[in-house]
């Protein structure tokens, strides 16, 4: 009976359980009809998912000093392999003064053409002011490992305005542990290790800032983050003093689904250790 629940359940929903991986970089071509800025762009989407939530970031650009930047929310049918997406907000934009950004819906179908996995389909949009719509256009992605843009990592307005005025001394890096994960969503703690003895930590993902001049103690310092597949982040632990007993010394617990992985970090006044995450779906 449980199966025949499923199979109707399925009928009826997007039954997730089964879908393609749609998260991660994908990379491709995007038109426009008469009365674009451009008939020819190029499309790069940065595709997370979150306690099913799909979210990210679009770039289209025409090469890459001239870009509009949108963040966007989407659904995905696993049944049906369509994906819809819907941009809500310019974050970044460079573009001719001729030229208006189009905020847009992109309605488009999985599938896999030989050994790529491939998005395809339609677009429409209205202008920045939201008073003309665009003209439509056909989009074209394959799923790639390499942006051609940076990878944001969510960070607090707080702690954006703060690193703008952060001067780090530069320390060379060592990388203590390369962690492979197969789930998207990340937990990081740190813990002092061993005696609490007043070590603060600055820690930063891939340079972004997260925690500013924070002390170790028993009870952690949390960080999380939702990793695109194939992609690299590197959490650095950075001491800002030596604590009563030198060096500056943490347990790093890893949470990745069920998997729980322990990290030893070391830092020093020259040096700073550092831990490297990779997420490879099954």
């Amino acid at each position: 009976m449980r199966g025949i629940y499923l199979i109707l359940y399925c009928l009826f929903t997007s039954c997730s359980v089964f879908a393609e991986d749609v998260s991660g970089i994908w990379k491709g071509t995007l038109t426009q009809g008469p009365g674009g800025c451009y008939p020819h762009y190029f499309l790069e989407l940065q595709i997370t998912i979150a306690n099913d939530q799909i979210t990210g970031k679009a770039y289209d650009y025409y090469d890459k000093e001239h870009f509009v930047k949108m963040s966007f929310t989407g659904r995905y049918n696993a049944q049906t392999h369509r994906l819809v997406l819907i941009e809500e907000n310019i974050l970044q934009q460079a573009i001719p003064l001729e030229c208006s950004a189009c905020i847009k819906t992109y309605d488009l179908d999985y599938s896999r053409e030989g050994g790529d996995e491939v998005l395809k389909g339609d677009w429409k949009g209205v202008m920045q002011d939201k008073r003309l719509a665009c003209p439509p256009g056909k989009i074209f992605l394959k799923k790639v490992t390499i942006s051609d843009f940076p990878v944001d990592i969510g960070q607090t307005d707080t702690l954006a305005s703060l690193q703008k005025q952060l001067h780090l001394q530069p320390r060379t890096t060592e990388v203590v542990k390369t962690i492979t994960v197969n789930t998207s969503q990340i937990k990081i703690e740190l813990y002092d290790n061993g005696e609490i003895d007043h070590d603060t930590v600055t820690v930063l993902l891939n340079g972004k800032l997260l925690l500013y001049r924070k002390m170790l103690t028993d009870r952690p310092l949390s960080v999380e983050f939702v990793a695109l597949p194939g992609m690299e982040y590197e959490l650095v632990m950075y001491a800002d003093n030596l604590g009563d007993i030198p060096p500056n010394t943490a347990l790093m617990m890893v949470t990745a689904g069920s998997r729980k992985i322990e990290a030893f970090l070391s830092s020093s006044e020259q040096k700073s250790a550092a831990v490297r995450f990779i997420y490879k779906p099954d």
